[in-house]
């Protein structure tokens, strides 16, 4: 009996190698392809600690979740970052990402630490910046070993003023850089004199009148302005523009009661009311202060900390601490401004993914119809697909942070190590792109993945806390 099969009309579900189903819709061949692995990875001793132990897992992973949604972020102030972050002298330099040499370090991470280091006063010029550097007398550390945060080359130095955020159902505190607005900003690379100017004004005005203002009402919830700005479509990474909004209507009331020159007030007003992304400090702080209290949590398998300093990708899990598990960031994909292209962007680079973290950013992207041409992201279909997706990956949804385009469920929540690599899909963070060479600054915005060998790493990892 002859085999009819190869002249029949043909309707394909390719399971694992993508490769092939490729192929067939090139040839118009009606495919659906199953993303696999198998489990582990295939790593048959890992597979069998975790089916040994899931219950146990399960279990610590509920209480991380139940951590991420009883946290309650509230700004107490702004202060120096050398009288709040522990070990930070005038000579450290913190930056965003997992630990990286100077050697390997990006443009525009390279020229922000220039940059630091002429604020601080510790040199006059780059050429002397770089001799300090290379002498060893400058010290350089990511932003998370010293409880902070910081968008992009994520800059802080012993004199710049942080944002003070208590976590209040915990406790524990965390900090953020304030953020510098659009054009020339250390936080891309530049380091030109307009930028260390606003950065000297940032020292002695914005941060002191902030602080003093938050002062006169005891602090301010920042959880409560997410989930309203979330339902007014921002997604808290790329699009902050009503959390700016509710936040403004907060703090400026408060500003105009302060014992200042008038013109000064004035002059700090303005700046909060025309940054559209000033909140992205705030929310990472938050963010961060929601996160921490997870850090050591035995037997779970869920994400901590997700950065980047634009040459390596950095993941932490609860159950194995402070322990990173790194490899090269991606490049973004998504929208670039007139005269720039793929050629000048930098690799992915900043702790602003701690917002993914807590189920906002990417995760949120169904909550942000705004943001998604911005991104380049495709539709508002492709940014439902994109929030289903991180759900196939998470362990639990959000109790405040609630998505009114998809019938108010809650933001997924708590990545999944153990999801991650089951089902060959990788956190989605949003994100700006920043040009390869120091002192140009943002040239786009757009959509990049975390690369699946941290998460590879990380599950290698903590299969080996798994005992009994």
């Amino acid at each position: 009996m002859s085999n009819n099969l190869l002249n029949q009309k043909l309707n394909v579900v390719n399971v694992g190698l993508e490769l092939f189903s490729k192929t067939l819709i090139k040839q118009a061949v009606p495919t659906t392809h199953v993303s696999w692995r198998p489990p582990a990875g295939g790593n048959k001793e890992v597979a069998r600690l975790l089916d040994k132990y899931e219950e146990r897992i399960n279990a610590a992973n509920e209480k991380v979740i139940q951590i991420y949604n009883d946290a309650q972020p509230v700004l107490m102030g702004v202060k120096p970052a050398h009288t709040v972050l522990k070990g930070l002298t005038r000579e450290t330099i913190l930056h965003a990402g997992p630990p990286i040499e100077w050697e390997a370090m990006c443009g525009p991470m390279q020229g922000a630490i220039l940059g630091a280091i002429r604020f601080e006063g510790l040199a006059e010029n780059d050429e002397k910046a770089i001799q300090l550097i290379k002498s060893g007398a400058i010290k350089l550390s990511p932003n998370h070993h010293h409880g902070s945060v910081g968008p992009m080359t994520g800059m802080i130095t012993y004199h710049m003023p942080v944002f003070e955020v208590k976590n209040e159902a915990f406790g524990n505190t965390a900090y953020c850089s304030i953020n510098e607005g659009l054009g020339k900003v250390m936080r891309f690379g530049a380091n030109d004199p307009e930028v260390l100017e606003r950065l000297f004004w940032f020292r002695d005005s914005l941060g002191p009148a902030i602080h003093d203002a938050v002062q006169l009402c005891g602090g301010i919830n920042l959880k409560v302005i997410m989930a309203q700005a979330l339902a007014m479509g921002d997604e808290m990474h790329q699009r902050n523009t009503a959390a700016s909004s509710l936040f403004a209507r907060k703090i400026c009331p408060l500003i105009a009661k302060l014992p200042m020159d008038h013109e000064a007030k004035a002059k700090v007003i303005k700046f909060i009311c025309d940054n559209d992304q000033f909140f992205l400090n705030l929310a990472m702080a938050a963010a961060k202060s929601t996160t921490d209290p997870a850090k050591g949590v035995k037997d779970s398998s869920i994400v901590t900390v997700m950065c980047r300093n634009g040459t390596d990708f950095g993941v932490k899990v609860a159950a194995t601490g402070e322990k990173w598990f790194t490899a090269p960031a991606n490049l973004p994909e998504g929208l670039y401004f007139p005269g720039f292209g793929p050629q000048d962007a930098n690799r992915d680079m900043g702790d602003s993914a701690i917002l993914e973290v807590i189920g906002l950013g990417g995760v949120a992207m169904a909550a942000s119809p705004a943001v998604v041409r911005f991104v380049g992201a495709g539709s508002q279909d492709d940014a439902v697909r994109y929030t289903k997706e991180m759900g196939v990956i998470s362990t639990g949804k959000s109790t405040q942070f609630l998505l009114a385009t998809m019938n108010f469920e809650g933001s997924p929540l708590g990545i999944d190590i153990r999801k991650v690599i089951e089902n060959d899909i990788v956190p989605v963070i949003n994100t700006g792109m920043a040009h390869r060479l120091p002192g140009i600054g943002q040239i786009g915005a757009g959509v990049v993945k975390a690369p699946y060998v941290c998460f590879e790493k990380a599950l290698s990892a903590f299969a080996k806390t798994l005992t009994d």
